[in-house]
């Protein structure tokens, strides 16, 4: 069983997941005195990119349309690596930072165009860590929190809307690791779940400046290496994971739009941890890949209203520990 310990604990290991583009980028524009609100701006596509493999690390990509197919393998531009994450930033463009090489962690990233490009890496900001959760805020930034440096943290950075990372904030909340973070609400963030020396599900929310808020007492089963999306514009829904009694689970948990986290919801399609999700054709989401023993290239889609569907076979090379982003306001 591979790498099991790391459900329950989090030292010098190798195994974890997070991506985190979980969430599509959106804007309304428009809202004032005797001003009618434009048009939803929201990312159509996404991309899949870095992990881990049978064997090691990688740094190819899926691109998923805005349909929720997933494509081909892309060949890899950037440093291989796994536990890195990462959301839209720019209302367009995707940025995937952090992670860990197989030796180290790093604080490297890497932007992805509005055409799903992968540039090469940039030298990174901030402490490097792994593990940590990535995403949207505002109309068009993002959050990287939390994660694993030689311990928990709870540190963050944030990102400006041309993909600038800034410098570490002093943390707020419960020092954890291998969680994840999604939009909800429209320009507000929660970031939830994870370990803190053991499985736990308490949640942090994240203002649409980007301020970290005390500890919320946690709501569902407490777990490990979950995901969040987005879906229907402005809820969110948390699913997938491992450190409960069962040990790897398929169980969801939604997000209303004012962020808070229902109760536990039976679980749809096959048990694992360490999946990538994100959003895409602007109001669904999809989780794919990741790990239950072995590592898969399943996929479930998310609909508008939060309901996951049913496997669909996988296409690319299965892995668990990879990055999303979504990026594209054209279908």
């Amino acid at each position: 069983m591979k790498y099991l310990h790391n459900f329950y604990t989090q030292g010098k290991s190798s195994k974890k997941t997070y991506n985190r583009g979980k969430s599509f980028g959106y804007q309304i524009l428009g809202f004032g005195s005797g001003v009618a609100a434009a048009a939803l701006i929201v990312t159509q596509k996404a991309i899949f990119a870095y992990g881990q493999i049978s064997g090691g690390d990688t740094n190819i990509s899926n691109l998923v349309n805005s349909s929720g197919v997933v494509g081909s393998d892309v060949t890899g531009v950037g440093t291989v690596r796994r536990m890195a994450s990462g959301d839209t930033y720019g209302e367009d463009k995707g940025i995937i930072a952090y992670g860990y090489n197989g030796s180290a962690n790093i604080s490297l990233s890497n932007l992805v165009n509005n055409s799903g490009v992968v540039a090469a890496d940039v030298t990174g900001v901030g402490t490097a860590r792994r593990g940590q959760a990535a995403s949207g805020f505002g109309s068009d930034k993002v959050i990287f929190a939390f994660g694993f440096t030689s311990a928990n943290t709870n540190l963050s950075n944030l990102v400006s809307n041309v993909g600038v990372v800034a410098t570490d904030t002093a943390g707020v909340g419960t020092a954890r690791t291998y969680l994840d973070g999604v939009k909800y609400g429209g320009d507000k963030a929660i970031i939830a779940y994870g370990n803190d020396g053991a499985a736990t599900n308490v949640s942090n929310l994240v203002s649409n400046a980007g301020v970290v808020a005390s500890d919320t007492g946690g709501v569902g089963t407490a777990r490990t290496y979950s995901g969040g999306v987005t879906y229907g514009g402005d809820k969110a829904a948390f699913a997938y994971g491992a450190g409960t009694a069962a040990g790897y689970t398929a169980i969801k948990n939604l997000v209303s739009n004012i962020g808070v986290i229902a109760a536990d919801v039976t679980g749809v399609g096959t048990a694992r941890s360490s999946t990538a999700q994100v959003g895409y054709g602007g109001d669904k989401g999809i989780f794919a890949y990741g790990w239950n023993d072995s590592y898969v290239t399943l996929s479930n889609l998310i609909s508008n209203t939060g309901v996951i569907a049913a496997d669909v076979s996988g296409v690319g090379t299965a892995r668990g520990d990879g990055a999303s982003a979504g990026y594209s306001t054209s279908a």
